[in-house]
């Protein structure tokens, strides 16, 4: 089976690989394609794959291109994972919302909205390639904003693309192992958008163990969203929200936290991989103990400004492991040998939640086998989640919207229409700000 990774020299490639290098079953990945438009890049992880693979005569064999199309053909699945713009053109997307008093977030507020609107044009491209060279391929999203790329690609794709994040993953499990419960047994009622999703209840042989957590402090203040959020105010919600809601519910602080550390994300990120890639280019390097090393400083600092805000501490030991390359795994698993199993997936809408359209991609648990995903049918969102849910989504939409018809008032409107947008004279300047910028913006005019 060939797999096709784009963005193939990104930093995270070498988690799947492991993760593919543990797959020992029947109709596995033997053969791995990595796609990316920096050669260096490539070069750099493909060394690190080598050390991975290192006595492991079975490892699924590595080739790397700077051509697309010869990436796309003959691939069984294909796993998007770009960066439109590199980690700079991340830290620019904080710079210029944070310079306005808002959130710049990768992939909440105006920064993901800027990253969206450069990104959209080329995860389309992508999808119509796809179409035409491995119409058969399904296609794993990892590409951020994932339910905003996702959708975008889509309207090309149909069913055929499904993204994925590991954020509800982990929170699920990080509920359960609280709960004394085996993650693997527990079914997770989690429903609404990529980064913008509610744990509503967590049920163990037909039992909602969630109201347990949330009447008991404690309990409640011993995991990272616990901590987070704070006690009181997951009581009051009645639910545990995605880690990303922490720049809704507590966006001043949030952004008075970025706006006063020494770096941005995007900005620590970018000076931290430029010295990754840089160091790769001593021939000699030890590539995988570099890299690891590398990878421990990234998760351990993940999220840092947000936890400072709410005084949440350091990520627990048991949460730096990451996790998105299992889903991606189980994903493939269950639809190329028919293993059916359940997964939180970003998925077209199809009636599950009643408040969104049918064509809306939403993040909620489905059902996969050997025909894709199928999203469960799931309860209404609660009145306040609706409303922020309908929102983004039609946020979502002004971004597709204006990709599309390369109209300047439209992104304006995009931007305008956001939560954590205050104002329609701070969307024109962000507009303005950002195409100033970003030459992948060119397009709006």
């Amino acid at each position: 089976m060939r797999l096709a990774i784009l963005g193939g020299g990104g930093f995270r490639v070498p988690l799947v690989y492991g993760a593919l290098l543990d797959d020992r079953a029947e109709g596995r990945v033997t053969q791995v394609v990595l796609h990316d438009v920096d050669a260096g890049r490539l070069s750099a992880v493909r060394r690190v794959l080598a050390e991975q693979a290192a006595g492991r005569p079975d490892a699924p064999e590595v080739t790397v291109t700077t051509e697309l199309d010869e990436a796309l053909r003959g691939a069984d699945f294909v796993f998007s994972a770009i960066r439109v713009g590199g980690l700079e053109g991340r830290a620019q997307d904080e710079r210029v919302a944070l310079a306005e008093g808002v959130l710049g977030q990768e992939t909440v507020g105006a920064g993901g909205i800027a990253y969206g609107l450069r990104t959209v044009p080329v995860a389309v491209d992508i999808a119509r390639r796809v179409a035409r060279l491995a119409p058969d391929a399904w296609v794993i999203n990892f590409t951020n904003p994932a339910g905003l790329v996702t959708e975008a690609m889509s309207r090309h794709l149909g069913d055929r693309v499904i993204g994925i994040c590991d954020s509800p993953v982990g929170l699920g499990r990080r509920i359960a192992r609280v709960l004394g419960a085996d993650p693997d047994r527990a079914w997770i009622d989690y429903a609404g958008l990529n980064h913008l999703g509610w744990v509503r209840a967590l049920r163990v042989d037909g039992h909602d163990l969630l109201p347990r957590l949330l009447a008991d402090p404690q309990l409640l203040g011993s995991f990272e969203e616990g901590r987070l959020f704070g006690a009181d105010w997951l009581r009051t919600l009645g639910a545990i929200p995605n880690e990303y809601l922490h720049y809704y519910y507590f966006n001043r602080e949030t952004v008075a936290a970025y706006r006063s550390a020494e770096r941005t994300r995007g900005a620590f990120l970018h000076d931290q991989q430029a010295r990754f890639y840089a160091e790769m280019a001593d021939p000699h390097a030890p590539a995988l103990d570099l890299w690891n090393r590398t990878r421990a400083e990234r998760e351990a600092t993940y999220m840092a400004e947000n936890r400072e805000a709410a005084g949440a501490g350091d990520r627990d030991e048991d949460d730096l492991s990451g996790g998105y390359e299992k889903v991606a795994l189980a994903l493939m698993r269950a639809i190329a040998r028919d293993e059916r199993t359940t997964l939180i997936l970003d998925v077209r809408n199809r009636g599950t939640l009643s408040a969104l359209d049918a064509d809306a991609v939403v993040e909620v648990p489905c059902l996969v086998d050997a025909s894709g995903a199928h999203p469960v049918t799931a309860d209404p969102l609660s009145a306040h989640a609706a409303g922020l849910v309908c929102a983004v989504k039609a946020v979502e939409r002004e971004i597709l919207a204006a990709a599309e018809s390369g109209s300047r008032s439209t992104a304006v409107k995009a931007f305008a229409l956001h939560p954590l947008v205050d104002s329609v004279n701070v969307a024109r300047r962000l507009v303005d700000g950002y195409t100033a910028v970003h030459p992948g913006l060119a397009y709006l005019t």
